[in-house]
């Protein structure tokens, strides 16, 4: 089984979040890909939807996620099930940052703006 360190494995930064890729077919993943996420204070919300379900389950701080346009507030301890082709988006309007823990299909494929793209993290 192959064991990913967190000293290895790549961070890409996208606008608003930072992410950080565990488990992706690049790093011997088969089935599931699974990131981090990382809001800073103040990140607006980017907007966009996946083919398939995405799971979030938020480890530190607070945010709050929008589903196809209701706002919920979550925190620490909460999880967050994303239907596939739901419109999603994160913000943190708090002073600390807000992280989570992402699980999304292999071969998924997001939608923003208008474009299709696999998730630099789930590559």
């Amino acid at each position: 089984m192959p064991i990913i360190r967190s000293t290895d494995a790549p961070t890409f930064t996208m606008g608003h979040a930072t992410f950080t890729g565990f488990a992706a077919p690049s790093r011997g993943a088969k089935e599931t890909c699974v990131w981090r996420t990382r809001l800073q204070p103040g990140a607006a919300p980017a907007e966009h939807s996946f083919s398939n379900e995405e799971v979030l389950v938020a480890v530190a701080g607070a945010a709050v996620a929008s589903l196809d346009g209701v706002e919920h507030h979550i925190a620490a301890g909460d999880a967050v099930i994303v239907p596939a082709g739901t419109l999603f988006s994160l913000a943190n309007p708090h002073g600390e940052p807000f992280e989570a823990i992402v699980a999304l299909p292999v071969g998924a494929v997001a939608y923003m703006g208008g474009e299709e793209l696999v998730p630099p993290p789930a590559r």
